[in-house]
């Protein structure tokens, strides 16, 4: 599986068996960049579970993944069925007759805890930071990634990542976040550096929105945040907070980009 993740190349593959049997729900779920194994991810178990619901592979919404942090669950959130359109000659369209419904996938996540940062863990990054002002330094337990909050979103769009200052950092990965800009929709801007696990900036990191749910959460003081990821290919994470269980309900969409055989 890690050679494999090698040669894809990309922020995280996703591996999927079958934990009981064909009728089963549930699937065993590993997650590997292109140099390590990781515990927990989010975009690729939402790739997971489009790819199961969208093949007809599970006859049920509910899919539960046995992973490293335990059974997740993804849950089909059905939306507005839509006509396929078909290309044709002098660039006019014609309907089929098949449907493709829009659906969302809902991931219910640990919630991950944000813990004080050592003086002498405080990231030096002034080329990234492309001369933002930073708030304040945490830490995404779990993973020991470093969370730095800036002044607003747009510094967070504007970043300038230098991978050798950020390899260079006491964590595993930088998460830099600030506030959304006024009337952009959002509440939360963020975006994720990991080159010591071989990737230079995660599209849309999931995992690390156990995290962000909570801080941001304490910080606005609500409960319900639509957070966006200011990658080059960003993405929008609905995000819910359940203090009580420490769940974080992360939602979001997938499409299929590709499909094809792997040659061993």
């Amino acid at each position: 599986m890690q050679s494999v993740a090698k040669e894809f190349n990309i922020s995280e593959t996703a591996f999927l068996t079958r934990a009981v049997s064909d009728d089963s729900p549930r699937f065993n779920l590993r997650w590997f960049t292109p140099v390590d194994e990781v515990n927990l991810c989010g975009h690729a178990t939402l790739a997971a579970a489009h790819f199961l619901l969208s093949y007809g592979l599970v006859k049920c919404d509910a899919i539960e993944f046995a992973t490293k942090s335990g059974i997740l669950t993804a849950t089909k959130v059905s939306g507005m069925k839509q006509l396929i359109l078909s290309n044709v000659k002098d660039e006019h369209f014609i309907k089929c007759n098949e449907e493709k419904e829009n659906f969302s996938i809902e991931l219910n996540f640990p919630v991950c805890k944000v813990v004080e940062c050592d003086s002498g863990d405080i990231p030096s990054i002034p080329e990234t930071l492309n001369g933002a002002s930073v708030i304040n330094v945490q830490k995404h337990g779990p993973s020991d990634d470093l969370i730095v909050e800036v002044t607003s979103g747009l510094d967070v769009v504007n970043l300038k990542p230098k991978f050798d200052e950020i390899r260079n950092c006491a964590g595993r990965g930088v998460i830099v976040t600030g506030p959304a800009p006024p009337g952009s929709g959002y509440d939360i801007f963020s975006r994720f550096f990991c080159p010591k696990l071989g990737i230079n900036e995660d599209p849309v990191c999931g995992s690390a929105h156990c995290a962000l749910a909570p801080y941001w959460s304490k910080k606005l003081g609500k409960n319900n945040l639509i957070a966006y990821m200011a990658s080059p290919r960003g993405g929008r994470l609905d995000l819910t907070l359940d203090e009580n269980a420490k769940r974080v309900y992360i939602r979001g969409k997938a499409v299929v980009v590709m499909e094809g055989s792997l040659l061993a």
